[in-house]
């Protein structure tokens, strides 16, 4: 008897939906959207408004003007240096020599006819002279220890002159002492050995080319050169009263207000000393001139000057200038405010139906800014050229100008919203501004930190750190 062999029958599988797969499923589809959202949308940074003072940015370089007489020599030799820069001579005073033969310009060089030995007085203003200089050393201005080594030099040849002058005249008889010519001060003040060419500036003259110092560098009057007769000698400053003019601007009037002094650090030894304010103004812009009555002779030898003005400090709401931005808005006058059945603000514009026929309808629009009734509207709530309607008159205004604001865009609302601001004063990271009026920015206000990555009512996701918009 046969038998027959029996195959398997396969069953095709149901598929049967999970809810776990469903689940996950979802979540990752979602982490691909927020991925893709996180790479296609722009991350902002807001900064809550607070009140905060600022110090106006004050360091300045100006021009030195000084009541200054140019001495010339009346022989022809070498000349030779007695009086000490930056000091005070009499009338009469012996600054210099001149030798005609160079014999005593030799000995000097040479050191014949001076004492080995330095006296106790030398010593102390050479060693007074070496600690200054190592206080007003600056990394910054390696140019400056040129200044220092010439300073040094002439300190110590100007002891090598007198050294050498007093041998001279105990030696009588001794040719070279015959051919020697001294050099006294004309009038007292204080003696400078150098020259700039800006001898003869006012304080009215000052300009941008004055300010330029490559084109008016100081000339360095060395000792032993050889002159001719009528070559300038030595420079004399004969007066105490002295000014400083530095360049200004509006930030800087304001800040110092009506005062009649402003205290001024000079920055090179940080001596503190009142200036007269009187400011200047030509075709360059505005100047400020700050006068004094002492410590001229400090700065004798200097035409330039740094120096820091002590201003008030700013009070009020403090924002970083990253947030500030500009925009441009279409000007309403304020009698065509009105109200719409929504308690909303607004206006009333022309419109026409389809058949031609004249209509009106009521258009919400917020106002950033009343000035001397003039409304600011966003230029995308009107076209130019739209009418609107004066309320219960049949006057019209045709929307056509603008102005442009100063503001930050503000987060409080979910949306970034163009708040206008008044600057006081600003530095070079955060300004200070007012708030007078309701349109105005207030404290404790979310702003966007840069300002130049936001538009008028984008919409914001969140108002801390990491803020994106879409």
């Amino acid at each position: 008897m046969g038998s027959s062999e029996k195959k398997p029958i396969r069953y095709r599988k149901q598929f049967h939906l999970n809810a776990g797969v469903l689940i996950f499923g979802a979540i990752f589809i979602y982490i691909l959207f927020v991925l893709y959202a996180y790479q296609h949308t722009t991350h902002l940074t807001g900064y809550e408004v607070t009140m905060g003072s600022l110090a106006v940015d004050s360091a300045y370089r100006g021009v030195a003007i000084r009541s200054e007489e140019l001495v010339s020599v009346n022989d022809a030799g070498y000349i030779n240096y007695y009086a000490k820069e930056s000091e005070h001579t009499s009338k009469g005073g012996l600054v210099y020599t001149v030798d005609e033969s160079g014999t005593l310009s030799r000995m000097i060089e040479d050191g014949r006819m001076v004492s080995g030995v330095l006296s106790d007085e030398d010593l102390r203003e050479l060693k007074n002279e070496l600690i200054s200089s190592a206080f007003s050393y600056d990394d910054k201005n390696f140019r400056h220890i040129y200044g220092i080594k010439d300073t040094i030099e002439g300190t110590v040849r100007r002891l090598a002159s007198v050294s050498a002058l007093a041998s001279l005249k105990s030696l009588s008889g001794n040719e070279a002492s015959n051919h020697v010519n001294m050099g006294y001060s004309p009038d007292p003040g204080i003696v400078v050995y150098s020259t700039d060419g800006l001898e003869d500036l006012k304080s009215g003259d000052v300009n941008a080319d004055i300010l330029d110092e490559e084109k008016h560098a100081k000339q360095e009057l060395e000792d032993g050169r050889l002159v001719g007769a009528g070559d300038l000698a030595f420079k004399l400053v004969t007066d105490e009263n002295w000014s400083i003019v530095v360049p200004a601007d509006e930030s800087v009037k304001e800040a110092i207000g009506d005062d009649s002094y402003v205290k001024v650090r000079f920055i090179e030894n940080d001596y503190e000393s009142w200036g007269k304010v009187n400011f200047l103004e030509n075709e360059d812009g505005l100047y400020l001139e700050l006068a004094f009555t002492n410590s001229m002779i400090t700065f004798a030898p200097e035409r330039y000057i740094d120096l820091e003005l002590e201003l008030s400090e700013s009070k009020g709401l403090k924002v970083p200038n990253s947030a500030i931005v500009k925009m441009e808005f279409y000007l309403v006058p304020e009698e065509y405010l009105t109200v719409g059945t929504n308690e909303a603000d607004g206006f009333i514009r022309r419109t026409y139906l389809e058949d031609g026929s004249e209509s009106t309808e009521f258009v919400a629009a917020d106002v950033y800014n009343n000035v001397d009734g003039m409304l600011y509207i966003d230029t995308g709530v009107f076209n130019s050229g739209d009418v609107l309607i004066k309320p219960d008159s049949a006057d019209t205004y045709t929307v056509k100008d603008r102005d442009t604001l100063t503001g930050v865009y503000n987060m409080n609302k979910g949306y970034a919203d163009f708040t206008n601001i008044e600057i006081i004063n600003s530095n070079t990271e955060y300004s200070i501004v007012s708030s007078k009026s309701k349109y105005d920015l207030q404290v404790y206000d979310y702003i966007v930190l840069d300002g130049d990555g936001v538009s008028d009512s984008d919409f914001v996701t969140d108002r801390d750190t990491g803020i994106n918009i879409k």
